[in-house]
C-alpha cells in the first residue's frame, strides 16, 4: 500500500461502480453499505448522500471515523479512505449539486422518493492509501487522450469574442463541442422566464434539429441544472432512460388552444452519458448547454469544468447581444410594398394564429407557438395591412401585445428560433438579419390569415 492524494481518487467518483463504506457501532459491531454518490468537495473533504437513516447512518452520528472503499474503472486500482464525518449540510452549493444529479436520475425512473436528498455528509479526509494493484489492470488499455482544456477554452473564447449575431455565437460554440471536444450530440437552450420553461434554439448531431421543442423547468437533467442553477453530469444510464419521456407534453397546458402543438424533442433514445450546464449571466438563468453520448464515463470532471467555464462566456454573450444591440437608422422610414421582393404565384399558405397561446399553424401543420408565434403574427398583419417588410427589435420591444418580459425578453433568441423554424419548416416565408437590431420579412407567395379566439 502507498499513500496517495484525493486528487488522483477524483475519477473513482464518478458513479460508474458504487463505493463500500464501513462503520462501527458503539459496541464495536462493523457494519459495511453500498453508497449512491461520493461528490469530490475539496482536497481535503469530500461529501456522501445522505438518503436513509439506516445502521450507517446511526453508527456515524455514534462515532464519526469510518473507512470508504473506491474503484477507478479506468485503471482497476482500488484506493481506501479513512474519513472523520464532520456535519450534514441541507442547503449550498455542495448539496444543490447532489441533489440535482439525484434528482436528474430520479426524472428518468419515476423515483423521486427513492432518490431523494435527505442531506450531504461533509466527511474530512484523513488518509488516503492506493491498494496493491491487480493483475486485471494491466490488461486494461490506457485512458484515451484529452486536448488541453485551456488550449480549448482559448480557441473556444476568441471564435464567441468574434461572433456578430446569435446565429454566429451558437455555432461557435457547438463547433467548438464537436471539432474541439468530439462532443457529436449537443443543443442549447434558452430559458422562457414567462412559462417558466427551456426551448431548443440549436442543436448538433441529431437527425432533426429539434429547435422549439420545449421541456419544463425541473425535468430531466436539462430542467434540473437550471431550476438547481448548477451542473449536472450523468455517467452511467440503463436504457430505460429514454429522457424524450421526459420532454413530451412538459409545457402543453390541458385545455388551453389546439392540440398537436409539440416539436419533437432531438435527444438519443438511450444515451449513457449526460452533461448539463446552466448558462449564467448576471446572476440569471439564460439556459442550458447540454452535451450526451452513446458510451458509459464520456464526460469526465475535467469536461464538467471546462464546459461550465465555456456556458459562462456564452451566458454573458448572449445576454449581451440585445444590450450593446446598435438600433437601426431611425431616419429612414420603414420600407413599403414598393421595396418588398416580387411575391410568386402558386397555391396561397393558410396561416392560422390561435389567440389563446399564440400557435401558428401553416396549411393546418403547426408551426410555433409562444412569444415567437405573436411575433411570426405581427410581421404578417403588418405586411399584409400595411406592405412592410423592414422591421426593428426596438419596436417589437415596444409592443405590447406581444407580451415580452421587462427583463431578460432574449428577443434575440426568439428571432433566430423563428427563423431556424421557418427555414426548416415554410420556407415561404423567411426573416432575414439585415443589421444588428434589424430585420427584413419576406414573403414568397399569397397568404390568407385566419386568426381563432379559442
Amino acid at each position: 500500500m502507498t499513500g496517495a492524494d484525493l486528487e488522483e481518487v477524483r475519477p473513482c467518483l464518478e458513479g460508474a461502480i458504487p463505493a463500500m463504506m464501513a462503520t462501527a457501532a458503539p459496541d464495536g459491531t462493523p457494519n459495511v453499505a453500498y453508497l449512491s454518490q461520493v461528490h469530490y468537495v475539496d482536497a481535503r473533504h469530500v461529501a456522501l448522500s445522505f438518503q436513509f437513516f439506516n445502521k450507517t447512518r446511526q453508527n456515524l452520528l455514534a462515532h464519526p471515523r469510518s473507512t470508504l472503499l473506491v474503484l477507478n474503472p479506468l485503471n482497476a486500482v482500488f484506493y481506501r479512505l479513512h474519513l472523520r464525518y464532520l456535519r450534514t449540510e441541507t442547503q449550498g452549493p455542495v448539496f444543490e449539486s447532489m441533489k440535482a444529479q439525484l434528482a436528474g436520475i430520479a426524472s428518468h425512473t419515476g423515483m423521486a422518493d427513492v432518490f431523494r436528498l435527505l442531506g450531504s455528509d461533509i466527511h474530512e479526509v484523513l488518509q488516503v492509501e492506493r491498494l496493491p494493484q491487480v493483475p486485471l489492470a494491466e490488461a486494461l488499455p490506457p485512458p484515451r487522450e484529452r486536448p488541453h482544456p485551456l488550449g480549448v477554452l482559448r480557441r473556444a473564447s476568441t471564435r464567441l469574442s468574434a461572433a456578430r449575431s446569435l446565429g454566429e455565437l451558437l455555432e461557435a460554440a457547438l463547433d467548438t463541442l464537436e471539432t474541439e471536444l468530439a462532443m457529436r450530440h449537443a443543443m442549447v437552450l434558452i430559458l422562457d422566464t414567462a412559462t417558466q420553461g427551456l426551448y431548443t434554439i440549436a442543436s448538433r448531431g441529431y437527425a432533426t434539429s429539434g429547435v422549439g421543442s420545449e421541456i419544463a423547468l425541473g425535468d430531466g437533467v436539462i430542467g434540473v441544472a437550471a431550476r438547481e442553477r448548477t451542473p449536472v453530469r450523468i455517467m452511467h444510464m440503463a436504457s430505460a432512460y429514454l429522457y424524450s419521456r421526459a420532454m413530451r407534453d412538459s409545457l402543453v397546458d390541458e385545455g388551453s388552444g389546439p392540440p398537436g402543438t409539440d416539436i419533437p424533442y432531438p435527444g438519443l433514445a438511450e444515451p449513457h452519458s449526460q452533461l448539463a450546464v446552466p448558462l449564467l449571466s448576471a446572476d440569471r438563468v439564460l439556459g442550458v448547454l447540454f452535451v450526451e453520448g452513446h458510451l458509459d464515463m464520456q464526460f469526465s470532471y475535467e469536461d464538467e469544468d471546462l464546459l461550465v467555464a465555456l456556458g459562462g462566456q456564452l451566458g454573458a454573450a448572449i445576454d449581451l447581444m440585445h444590450e450593446a444591440e446598435a438600433p437601426c437608422d431611425e431616419a429612414q422610414p420603414a420600407q413599403g410594398a414598393a421595396a418588398q421582393a416580387p411575391v410568386p404565384g402558386g397555391p396561397p399558405l393558410h396561416v392560422r394564429h390561435y389567440r389563446s397561446n399564440d400557435s401558428v399553424f401553416v396549411n393546418h401543420t403547426y408551426l410555433i407557438k409562444g412569444v415567437a408565434g405573436a411575433i411570426l403574427w405581427k410581421l404578417l398583419q403588418d405586411r399584409q395591412r400595411h406592405g412592410r417588410s423592414e422591421f426593428t427589435n426596438r419596436e417589437l420591444r415596444l409592443d405590447a401585445s406581444l407580451r415580452l418580459p421587462d427583463v431578460a425578453d432574449n428577443l434575440e433568441a426568439r428571432l433566430w428560433l423563428l427563423h431556424r423554424r421557418l427555414a426548416e419548416q415554410c420556407p415561404q416565408l423567411r426573416i432575414q438579419k439585415t443589421g444588428r437590431g434589424c430585420f427584413r420579412f419576406d414573403v414568397f407567395g399569397p397568404v390568407e390569415l385566419e386568426e381563432v379566439a379559442a
